[in-house]
């Protein structure tokens, strides 16, 4: 686990040179953000993590040779709860790739042609843990793969096929919020307690969904039809 007064160590993983060198430069201008490692496809990805300490990967998904899917899938299994979180890039054609890449333990998702204030905002989101990507993208993207999601197509294996019995009326409305793509802060708002409490709901609803984070969480949401693409939101009860 990393010093958390020490930078993010992101590694990049993209077939483009170029695409890679632009990621490298608008990581390396932040203080709290440092590249220590690069690829160009998924296997040198693999070697990559396994030999270099690292907390984020961004993966290209479409590469030569091994593809991102197969590197987040081994990147994911061989590292603990600890290990780096994986951030999938793609476009909205890829839709099937993405809803695979979530299912191989990817940890959120950022379209390849998002501002660089979200890229950042991206690796910082999912470094902490604190919410699913919480960028109006994602929240599209999820609403997209909504009936692949359903459909099981990424639906983790360590998951129940459906929501458990056991979540509390609370705790089914905090799943909903953040397969809307809210943040803790957000959801403390809505139901008018703190950012403690709401930790606190998300803690339960991933151990008793066995989810390994919110976007496994998120994906079970959408796959067992709590959610549904095109909903919006309820007002708070």
């Amino acid at each position: 686990m990393s010093d958390p007064t020490e930078p993010i160590r992101v590694v990049l993983v993209d077939d483009q040179q170029l695409v890679r060198a632009g990621f490298r430069m608008v990581i390396d201008s932040q203080p709290d953000l440092h590249v220590v490692g690069e690829a160009s496809d998924g296997a040198d990805a693999v070697r990559v993590v396994t030999s270099t300490p690292c907390d984020v990967v961004l993966m290209d998904v479409r590469m030569p040779g091994l593809d991102g899917i197969e590197a987040t899938r081994r990147i994911t299994s061989t590292s603990a709860s600890a290990g780096p979180k994986v951030v999938v890039l793609t476009t909205f054609d890829l839709d099937e790739y993405v809803v695979s890449a979530i299912g191989a333990g990817a940890s959120g998702f950022l379209l390849k042609d998002a501002p660089p204030e979200e890229l950042l905002a991206a690796v910082r989101t999912v470094h902490s843990g604190d919410a699913v990507i919480a960028a109006s993208s994602t929240r599209r993207l999820l609403q997209h793969v909504g009936p692949l999601l359903r459909a099981g197509a990424a639906t983790p294996s360590a998951a129940p096929q459906g929501i458990p019995t056991d979540l509390t009326p609370r705790e089914r409305e905090v799943l909903e919020c953040m397969a809307h793509g809210l943040t803790n802060g957000e959801i403390a708002q809505r139901f008018v307690v703190s950012e403690a409490t709401v930790k606190t709901h998300v803690g339960r609803v991933l151990a008793k969904t066995h989810s390994r984070d919110r976007v496994q969480a998120v994906v079970l949401a959408y796959a067992a039809g709590l959610v549904q693409p095109g909903d919006v939101l309820r007002d708070a009860r």
